[in-house]
């Protein structure tokens, strides 16, 4: 679908932000834009931020094409080589770097160079780059965590757990009360990723999971047989919904507001929908993943998205000025706040929206996670394993006996991917 913008009369950002975004008599020419944010909160504060920049720029020609997010990532390797837009939204670390090595994102460290984005952003920079490069800006990240229902956590007598004990025998209860412990929808594969990293991390360190995701150890390794065994645990106790490959993260969401299941592990994005649904925060929480090896430090999932410019971009002036208004820090205040993404802000000059789940993600991430930030499966690794690799994840979680077999599958293409 595309939209095209004309200017706002009601301003979004105060003019303070605005400061030294673009001359005062505004961008002239054309500016396209490919945003992968269909789902609806995404979607409308994204459209009214460009509604901003366009009533900064009334002489600017905006064009903004949404995509649903699942085929934008089928997409974005062909409208990169032909008809390029100006900008696209796309996320860091390994999931940029094909498109980096195929010379289809351009360089902006330039724009890493000033002082606002150098100092404002610097925790986000060891994730846009890549050979000393940076390749584009990121706009938002959020926490992953286990999301669960309050009261039934109170029906039952259970309180967060912090162990591996603790978890699985909270789960014992959930299970003998008649519910799923966690709700999952893995049609689309990554949700079981997310399990997968965390069980992992937990079980055998952040250093470890990044090794492999690198492609420095076998899929055969004890260890990561170790990580399979404590997921196993949970599967054999009938831990997970049924029939969970038949349904989309979007999907199993429900099983959780009917209370048919008492939790979900999943991004602070699922928290709208899930208050949308009826549940409000005296029935919705949050706790941390617990720990499973006690002598590793818990590390997180904190997924980051981000804004690059094709190195075939028609207008790359325009699109650097509105990678400029889109990281500074009124804006990114804006962009995350609870009502619009719900996420964390990158620009440390930004305000963590007044939000629960807000608060208790950014305490986790800045004070609990000292065993490092992954960016998920489908992100770590190179997308080719991850495709393959999340494939036989969501096989596992549906036949555990066929575990052999799924290591030497991707044993085999580990082999083939990492020469």
């Amino acid at each position: 679908m595309k939209l095209t913008f004309k200017a706002s009369l009601g301003a979004l950002i105060t003019s303070t932000a605005l400061a030294g975004v673009a001359s005062a008599e505004g961008l002239k020419g054309d500016l396209n834009i490919f945003l992968d944010t269909s789902n609806p909160a995404p979607r409308a504060v994204m459209e009214q931020m460009i509604e901003e920049f366009q009533g900064m720029n009334p002489d600017l020609n905006i064009e903004t094409t949404i995509i649903d997010r699942e085929a934008y990532k089928t997409q974005i390797r062909n409208f990169l080589t032909a008809n390029a837009p100006d900008i696209a939204t796309w996320y860091a670390a390994n999931r940029m770097k094909p498109y980096v090595e195929a010379g289809l994102f351009d360089d902006v460290s330039d724009l890493w160079a000033e002082p606002e984005i150098a100092e404002n952003l610097a925790s986000t920079k060891g994730a846009m780059t890549i050979d000393g490069k940076q390749w584009g800006v990121p706009y938002t990240y959020y926490q992953w965590g286990i999301y669960y229902r309050k009261d039934i956590f109170e029906e039952l007598g259970l309180s967060e757990p912090k162990t591996w004990e603790e978890e699985k025998a909270n789960c014992q209860k959930i299970v003998d009360s008649g519910r799923s412990c966690y709700s999952i929808g893995s049609k689309f594969l990554w949700t079981a990723g997310g399990w997968f990293d965390y069980l992992n991390m937990r079980t055998n360190g952040f250093d470890f999971h990044m090794d492999l995701a690198n492609g420095e150890v076998s899929w055969e390794d004890e260890r990561v047989r170790a990580t399979f065994a404590n997921w196993r645990e949970l599967i054999d106790m009938g831990g997970f919904l049924p029939n969970h490959q038949s349904y989309s993260w979007q999907e199993a969401l429900p099983f959780v507001a009917n209370g048919e299941a008492a939790s979900y592990l999943i991004g602070n994005f699922a928290v709208a929908p899930l208050r949308d649904a009826g549940l409000d925060d005296s029935k919705l929480d949050f706790y941390q993943f617990p720990a499973i090896n006690p002598s590793v430090e818990l590390a997180e999932d904190a997924p980051t998205d981000t804004f690059h410019i094709p190195s075939a971009a028609q207008n790359k002036e325009n699109a650097r000025e509105f990678l400029r208004f889109m990281v500074s820090a009124d804006v990114q205040t804006a962009l995350n706040a609870g009502d619009a993404l719900g996420q964390l802000p990158v620009n440390a000059k930004s305000s963590v929206d007044d939000d629960k789940f807000l608060k208790e993600g950014f305490a986790m991430l800045s004070e609990n996670s000292k065993g490092g930030v992954a960016q998920f499966f489908d992100r770590d690794f190179p997308a080719e394993m991850a495709k393959i690799g999340m494939e036989g994840l969501q096989e596992f979680m549906v036949r555990p006996d066929n575990l052999d077999n799924i290591l030497k599958r991707l044993e085999r293409a580990r082999g083939r991917i990492y020469k």
